[in-house]
């Protein structure tokens, strides 16, 4: 990323977001206290977000819904025509955003190609999600308890015996554990509100969706060469998802595309640190190519229209050594961006590679470009691979992904060029796939045991009592 496009990017947010976003606040307020006692400026806050549809198609429904609910008559109709109008409020925000973000980088998105229209499904397990969904609307997130949380553990059963339905299953449950290790959940200072309004509003809206659990459709089956930019791990006391960024150039020619693939595994809490790079061992091929920087040779990988592979190690072979360095320089440029599915836009989940050079680090660790300050998400860097701060803090070059969080865009590290006893060397999160490198780390995992060894042994004992 170069000054000038910076300078461009942190130009203001674009118009209106402000205020879409404070009509969203307001309407989060409301389920923080529960529908059936809304306060007049809570009513009212219901009352702005369906006036902000005045003139558009669903603008009737929404003046409907929020004067119902209003009014103490709250029904699932209601409640899915609100989720929808915060739903789109949040789409325009994430959609003017991701604008501003392509211009500023020059980058070229595909258009999103609208699929067949979902016909909705009163049956079956979905009516035993909307009512439970609509019992916690009702009562507030401060007066969650253990009862209605429960409520939840049969639902989530019934729609894992559907395999369409185990993507709303698993957002169910985890919404449902968040709340469990709350309660009370009305003693609590403080309340992660957007995150759970979020939750709450895109399962609402999967509620009505009869398209297997709203998942992205596969738009074809590619080939040909994947570049790896660099791996985000997302983790949790229960599982781990391994999120590749990387660089699609297609057998035979053609423009190289950006795309994701990843792949998740259970684990539990004693699992931490590098040994969570154990859970994922079928998938050898994608954890040298990460381990050693290499390029993958991968052949017919089913292709979303989200832009994420469908991965498959059978198909993937490691091949010649690629650095992300030199993979971002080349194509990050011209590489073609994939459309967002529409239940996907949502302004924090804009995540974008990009590179970034020739920039001074700030004392407080973010990147002077000259044309503007980008702040530096070191946060989010994983337990389970070598890239810390200090590294981020001495580098000279950065591939990473630029987000919009908490009102501002950041950069988050995937890979690193710093200066390391007099010599210059590359970091990246997924150098420690196939184990430590850094003697110090592997003394430390040595001391520690494997944990990873001692549960399955454990496990085969209790399977062959």
């Amino acid at each position: 990323m170069l000054a000038v496009q910076l300078a461009a990017l942190l130009d203001g947010d674009p118009e209106g977001a402000g205020e879409a976003l404070d009509l969203v606040t307001g309407f989060d307020d409301a389920l923080v206290h529960g529908l059936a006692r809304l306060a007049e400026e809570r009513a009212e806050a219901l009352a702005a977000l369906a006036g902000a549809f005045a003139d558009t198609p669903i603008g009737g429904r929404l003046a409907e819904a929020a004067a119902g609910v209003a009014s103490g008559s709250i029904t699932e109709d209601h409640l899915t025509a609100l989720a929808g109008g915060r739903a789109a409020l949040l789409g325009a925000v994430h959609d003017a955003l991701l604008a501003d973000l392509d211009a500023a980088l020059g980058r070229e998105r595909a258009p999103w190609s609208a699929g067949p229209e979902p016909e909705d499904d009163e049956g079956g397990p979905l009516g035993g999600v909307r009512s439970w969904l609509r019992e916690l609307a009702i009562t507030g997130w401060r007066g969650v308890d253990h009862d209605l949380v429960s409520a939840a553990d049969q639902v989530v059963e019934a729609l894992l015996a559907v395999p369409g339905r185990r993507r709303l299953a698993v957002l169910l449950d985890g919404l449902a554990a968040e709340l469990r290790a709350s309660c009370p959940i009305g003693t609590m200072e403080h309340l992660p509100v957007r995150r759970w309004a979020d939750l709450w509003t895109r399962a609402v809206l999967l509620s009505h969706d009869a398209v297997p659990s709203g998942a992205p459709r596969p738009a074809e089956t590619v080939s040909g060469r994947l570049l790896i930019l660099g791996v985000d791990v997302h983790e949790h006391g229960t599982a781990v998802q391994f999120q590749v960024h990387a660089v699609l150039e297609p057998t035979g020619g053609g423009r190289p595309r950006l795309v994701r693939t990843g792949v998740t595994v259970a684990k539990v809490d004693t699992i931490t640190g590098p040994a969570v790079w154990k859970l994922p061992h079928r998938h050898g091929a994608l954890l040298t190519a990460l381990a050693d920087r290499r390029c993958l040779d991968v052949t017919d990988l089913p292709l979303l229209d989200s832009g994420d592979l469908l991965w498959d190690d059978d198909r993937a072979l490691p091949g010649k050594p690629a650095d992300p360095f030199t993979t971002a320089r080349l194509h990050l440029a011209g590489a073609l961006a994939p459309a967002v599915p529409p239940l996907d836009r949502v302004p924090v989940r804009v995540a974008e590679p990009v590179l970034v050079e020739d920039y001074r680090v700030t004392k407080d660790g973010s990147f002077d470009l000259g044309g503007g300050v980008l702040a530096v998400d070191t946060e989010r860097l994983p337990a389970c691979g070598p890239l810390t701060p200090k590294l981020v803090a001495g580098s000279t070059a950065c591939v990473g992904l630029i987000r919009w969080d908490g009102g501002r865009w950041l950069l988050q590290p995937l890979a690193v060029q710093a200066k390391a006893k007099k010599e210059t060397v590359e970091v990246a999160t997924g150098d420690w796939a196939l184990g430590p490198t850094d003697p110090k780390a592997v003394k430390a995992e040595a001391r520690a045991g494997d944990p990873v060894a001692v549960l399955r042994e454990r496990a085969g004992r209790l399977l062959r009592k």
